[in-house]
């Protein structure tokens, strides 16, 4: 897209998300219009826009809640699409309004099990559920194994859109999906709806559409930067994944807003993925020694005591970061980068600590496992990373909330670990390697490593929950902070969900990066 083009397609984004506005306001103040009201957020956030309306939306349910509260009076239809709503931006419903879904008997009453779209948005939004919500955790067991019989019956074969809606919410429901993916998705969909909203689609495909000529040119800034360092060549032991990378910031944040944050996240990830495979396959232990001392010292003149082969490295480490404090010198935030690197340096002291054990040949408890993995994840130093350049409403309490590690960072960190351990398990220990979660797990409870797999499991939908509640619970912490937390989740369910598609690229991954990257949205007819 060229600049004149950009500028055509930009003026009328303008006039379109001001016809958008004009429909908040006339169903804003109409509580018989509130239904449509939750509906129309509901198609802009799936859409993949809602950052042209933050403040409409945030505005909007503001006052539903002020209005009813706990007591939203509709179909059970509407509270499920009401309850996700709320919960997913930040207000605490309770869920005890689902009970009136049941009958006398506690059982679904038979006008929901006969109702697909109704069985899904109330399958959607039992995953805002927090721990100790009984009454969502049984709605799940009866969606899931309901929308399951449907997608199987025969009767419903010849409803192919029916049928792949359900088949992709049991795959991924809306909670954790990322929202670029959802859009890629949703906008055809949405396309094909009688009822949808001719200026919300056409702003919806112009809007991916811009958006996408923005990363295209933060991939080619980044590629450039690449180059200069000549990865492959230079460092051939490392996966070089910077495509892959930027998929990964790009998942944690998409919006226009966050584009320096998001190439310095891009970058961070590029040089980890090398310290990851320096530290995990290739590095002598001495060799690592000297590595993680010269990063606790963080100076160019650590440069001399490094074999050859990590100079490199380690310069690569000091640009990033240098670079970056030079954006944010410029605001006076130079200083923000200091709480990144000492969080690198504890991620790093992680490493160091596997291989140590690795070298000694000793497998930890559990909970010593646990105490280090946790971090060598590097969930709670990405986090961190990925706070630095967002603009004001980053301040050092930000900084220093993540560092204190809360709970909400702690659960992103065990859905990471307990993901990551199940599929790169059996790779792992085919060479050597730190024992790792599983192993640990299978010598200290004398289980099979079956039973361990489905143990983990159960704690990534556990840390999910804990994630739901402390998103509620946390609010002195702004919504964009928590939403990168709840982000860098959704990336683990995409790269991680089924197999290790970081290390090994599949297919699946390749055409997410390829419809998001290549093909243009308002090309297919509106």
């Amino acid at each position: 897209m060229n600049l004149e083009d950009q500028v055509g397609v930009e003026q009328v984004v303008q006039d379109l998300k001001e016809e958008v506005r004009k429909e908040f306001l006339t169903t804003l103040n109409v509580p018989a219009e509130h239904v449509n009201l939750l509906k129309l957020i509901n198609a802009i956030q799936r859409l993949g826009i809602s950052y042209y309306f933050e403040e409409d939306i945030n505005q909007a349910l503001q006052h539903i809640y002020v209005a009813y509260g706990d007591n939203w009076n509709c179909n059970c239809n509407c509270t499920s699409l009401w309850f996700r709503l709320m919960r997913q931006d930040g207000f605490f419903v309770s869920s005890d309004i689902f009970k009136k879904c049941n009958d006398k008997e506690g059982v679904y009453m038979d006008t929901l099990t006969n109702d697909v779209q109704g069985l899904i948005d109330l399958y959607e939004a039992t995953y805002m559920r927090m721990p100790g919500e009984v009454t969502l955790d049984d709605a799940l067991i009866f969606t899931k194994a309901r929308l399951d019989d449907i997608a199987k019956d025969l009767h419903w074969a010849n409803n192919i859109d029916t049928i792949n809606q359900i088949q992709q919410a049991l795959k991924q429901p809306i909670r954790k999906r990322l929202p670029r993916l959802e859009a890629l998705r949703y906008i055809p969909f949405y396309q094909e709806q009688a009822s949808h909203n001719k200026s919300l689609l056409k702003l919806s495909k112009l809007g991916f559409d811009l958006l996408q000529s923005l990363h295209k040119k933060e991939l080619s800034q980044l590629t450039k930067w690449w180059k200069v360092y000549d990865v492959a060549k230079n460092v051939p032991y490392a996966r070089n994944r910077l495509v892959e990378c930027y998929f990964w910031a790009q998942g944690v944040y998409f919006e226009p807003k966050y584009s320096r944050s998001r190439i310095f996240l891009a970058k961070v990830l590029a040089v980890i993925t090398i310290l990851d495979d320096t530290y995990d396959a290739y590095g002598t232990y001495e060799e690592l020694l000297i590595l993680t001392d010269a990063i606790q010292r963080w100076s160019i003149t650590c440069l001399d005591v490094l074999p050859d082969y990590m100079k490199l490295i380690y310069r690569m480490v000091l640009d990033v970061f240098t670079e970056m404090e030079q954006i944010l010198a410029i605001e006076g935030k130079a200083y923000h980068i200091d709480y990144v690197k000492e969080a690198m340096k504890e991620y790093m002291r992680s490493y160091m600590k596997e291989a140590e054990w690795r070298n000694e040949g000793y497998t930890p408890t559990t909970e010593e496992h646990m105490s280090i993995s946790l971090i060598s994840c590097a969930y709670k130093f990405l986090l961190i990373a990925s706070l630095a350049g967002m603009g004001d409403i980053i301040t050092d309490e930000s900084f220093k909330w993540a560092s204190t590690y809360p709970p909400l960072v702690k659960a992103s960190c065990k859905l990471c670990r307990f993901q990551d351990d199940i599929v790169s398990h059996k790779e792992e220990q085919e060479r050597e390697h730190v024992a790792s979660g599983i192993e640990c797990y299978v010598k200290e409870f004398d289980v099979t490593t079956e039973h361990v797999y489905d143990v983990f499991k159960e704690k990534v939908e556990d840390a999910w929950k804990e994630m739901n509640r402390e998103s509620l619970m946390c609010k002195d912490v702004p919504m964009p902070i928590i939403m990168r937390t709840i982000n860098l989740a959704r990336v683990i369910e995409v790269l991680y969900k089924y197999s290790d598609n970081f290390t090994h690229v599949g297919e699946e991954v390749q055409n997410h990066i390829n419809s998001l990257m290549l093909h243009p949205m308002s090309s297919s007819s509106s």
